[in-house]
């Protein structure tokens, strides 16, 4: 279950609702089974070992690669979304066979949920995938030097967050690998400001994640930590997604287009939060077509 809980729009959405396998299954029987045989599926590997000492436990990934292909490919890492507390990686599936079939490297990481973990364990499991992926991607067709990320929702916080602060590779002393980022209706850009404005009692899911104190609140947004030199980005956001997501994009976007003026926004007039990721359900979406025009213009 991947549940979404926003103050604006109390909800709890289950992503494998009866809808939502309705529509997969329809779109599963417009594919032939010569599309399915197009595409090598390799699961459940571990690319984060369990943590003891942070009480993280292993994590792990699936590739979706396209067969026989002659040279190596553009890499595209998913962090799944779940308001930090839900989602399981082998939901997205579909997108790791859409992209592939598209000649994409696709990589889907589980990553720690809360309680168990706070967002800053979630952030150094997504920078481990990163990782992962330069150091192991060639085995299966992948090129190391064309890694991109992207994540819907939370997942779309967590991008951000490595792909924007210098404390997740840099504390490794390493340079930052990413061409690029993918935002799709990313939640958590400003969790400072939400925070301080909601004024959540101890318990409450997002105290869980981000902790009560405001220096976290502030470390966990990347509206914070935007700076010159950052990966290019294409950022998304639905036209009727939930007022704090709105809010939190409409500010991110004007603090980071003056730093990259080359900056993608787009806003998918009248696409709802959990419709912005479910649209990747339909092959032809418009949005596949964007996303490979911009990982081909970062070449």
């Amino acid at each position: 279950m991947i549940t979404f809980k926003h103050k604006d729009i109390p909800i709890k959405t289950n992503l494998i609702s009866s809808f939502f396998l309705c529509c997969i299954a329809s779109v599963l029987m417009m594919n032939t089974g010569c599309a399915f045989k197009s595409v090598t599926r390799s699961k459940n590997i571990t690319y984060f070992p369990a943590d003891t000492s942070r009480h993280i436990e292993a994590q792990q990934l699936n590739i979706f690669a396209p067969k026989k292909s002659s040279s190596l490919k553009e890499v595209l890492i998913f962090i799944h979304g779940g308001s930090w507390n839900s989602g399981k990686k082998s939901t997205y599936n579909f997108l790791g066979n859409r992209f592939a079939r598209k000649g994409v490297i696709m990589v889907i990481i589980d990553y720690p949920l809360s309680p168990a973990a706070d967002y800053k364990d979630m952030a150094i499991t997504a920078e481990a995938s990163v990782n992962w992926v330069k150091e192991n991607i060639y085995k299966y067709g992948g090129d190391p030097h064309k890694i991109f990320i992207s994540g819907h929702s939370a997942g779309g916080h967590l991008a951000a967050l490595i792909g924007t602060s210098n404390d997740y590779f840099n504390g490794k002393k390493s340079s930052n690998p990413l061409k690029g980022i993918i935002l799709i209706d990313a939640a958590g850009l400003d969790m400072y400001t939400y925070l301080k404005e909601e004024n959540f009692p101890e318990g409450n899911t997002y105290i869980n994640t981000f902790t009560n104190d405001p220096v976290n609140w502030k470390d966990a947004s990347p509206l914070y930590h935007i700076h010159n030199g950052m990966p290019p980005m294409l950022i998304y956001r639905g036209g009727k997604t939930y007022p704090s997501i709105k809010s939190s994009n409409e500010k991110f976007v004007a603090t980071v287009t003056p730093l990259a003026p080359a900056t993608i926004y787009h806003v998918i007039k009248g696409k709802k939060h959990v419709p912005m990721i479910t649209q990747f359900l339909f092959t032809y979406n418009k949005r596949y077509q964007e996303i490979l025009g911009f990982m081909k213009q970062q070449n």
